[in-house]
């Protein structure tokens, strides 16, 4: 695990001690910068959930973030982004054209709220060069205490809107989270 806030992370490792068998470490750094010196092959499961002021840094938005996350993969390895976004979903679109610029089977999980643009909230990414388990993932969702919707394949494919993957040169950071979202603005 990487995070970029140094005094998060001594929080987290005084009050949620790791036990050292579960192979789970937690270094303070930028995530992209740490994907760079990651081996090939050397992950399972790369989970980007990166936020900074309730917005997704601009470097971690593009096909060539969402590339390096890819190449740290294993054979049947999955790639996860946590994205924030409200209606119209411009941010989530562009994203999903994104990851599946880089991986063959893409789909998104949002609670259906969310998805109608009624109202500001995440949507999950799920990218992987084998096929998802799709059926699965639908079913888990729909039985959660905060039911969601899986979208894919046509679904998906029609909700981008012919929105472009989205390149180093013209990523912007995620949208700004509505006034009050998280508390009120100082």
């Amino acid at each position: 695990m990487v995070e970029v806030d140094a005094a998060l992370v001594e929080l987290v490792r005084s009050r949620l001690p790791l036990e050292r068998t579960w192979r789970i470490r937690v270094r303070t750094g930028d995530a992209r910068q740490a994907l760079s010196r990651v081996p090939e092959g050397a992950f399972d499961l790369v989970v980007a959930d990166v936020f900074a002021a309730g917005r997704t840094p601009a470097h971690v938005t593009s096909v060539e973030f969402v590339a390096a996350a890819a190449r740290t993969l294993r054979d049947g390895g999955l790639y996860a982004a946590n994205v924030a976004d409200g209606a119209p979903l411009a941010f989530a679109r562009a994203q999903v054209a994104t990851v599946g610029a880089v991986f063959p089977h893409v789909c998104m999980i949002a609670e259906p709220g969310v998805l109608r643009g009624r109202r500001f909230g995440n949507v999950v990414l799920v990218g992987a060069h084998a096929e998802l388990p799709t059926d699965v993932l639908t079913r888990l969702a729909a039985t959660d205490p905060f039911a969601a919707r899986v979208v894919y394949g046509r679904e998906l494919s029609d909700f981008t809107g012919g929105a472009a993957a989205i390149n180093d040169a013209g990523a912007r950071p995620s949208p700004e989270p509505p006034a009050g979202l998280f508390g009120p603005r100082r």
